[in-house]
């Protein structure tokens, strides 16, 4: 990147730096980022933040964990279409530096709720990773997250309160008539964007919620470029 557009950036981003890559599944990396300037940001759960992957190559993440002292930790999934950003979370290393956008985004927790129900899928499992976290251990929790193995199943906080699916065994469309989650709380609906308007169509047609209550959030479609 041309050091001449750093002031540029310098306005738009913050600065870190990737101080720790695991897998933490098996086709899903956590990518630790330190910086000073990520210290006392307003994260709510279920945030995103769009990262400079290559150039000028804007990619967005759910944040996976947030420490005021200036930690961003992010689960970057290992996508088969293989865009930019799947090629930065599959090859960014400790020690790179990286610029981020500040946290962003309304699909979020909402804490006074009397139920809480999570639909989605690998992608959205970071999201609600970040929600399930911060919800208290009396919490009422349920839902159905779909993923293509076992192994890709992230550590969710009350993972015991979720249905696990296999994609190949049934459709979240299809897990969500058998769950029938009563009206009442607030659905949390993420992942790829038609599966995502599938559930929601059931959630207020079938099962009778309201549409208010029932909070989207696409994260990919196959073949949309910056979705991929």
């Amino acid at each position: 990147m041309p050091a001449l557009l750093n002031p540029v950036l310098d306005l738009l981003t913050l600065r870190g730096t990737v101080t720790e890559a695991e897998r933490i599944t098996a086709r899903m990396r956590r990518l630790r980022i330190d910086g000073d300037q990520l210290a006392g940001l307003d994260v709510r759960p279920g945030q995103q933040v769009r990262v400079l992957v290559t150039g000028l190559t804007l990619r967005t993440y759910s944040v996976w964990r947030y420490d005021p002292s200036g930690v961003v930790e992010l689960c970057v999934l290992d996508h088969s279409e293989g865009g930019p950003g799947a090629r930065w979370g599959r090859t960014v290393e400790a020690g790179e530096p990286v610029r981020l956008r500040r946290p962003e985004g309304t699909f979020t927790l909402r804490p006074e709720a009397a139920h809480h129900v999570f639909v989605g899928d690998e992608t959205a499992a970071v999201a609600f990773g970040a929600m399930l976290a911060a919800l208290p251990e009396e919490a009422r929790i349920s839902g159905c997250v779909e993923t293509e193995t076992a192994a890709d199943r992230l550590p969710l906080p009350h993972a015991e309160h979720l249905d696990w699916l296999l994609r190949t065994e049934t459709s979240l469309p299809e897990a969500v008539r058998r769950l029938a989650p009563e009206p009442g709380g607030v659905a949390y609906v993420a992942g790829e964007a038609r599966t995502v308007q599938a559930v929601r169509k059931v959630l207020v047609q079938e099962v009778g919620w309201d549409r208010r209550a029932v909070l989207t959030k696409p994260f990919w479609t196959p073949g949309k470029r910056g979705m991929e």
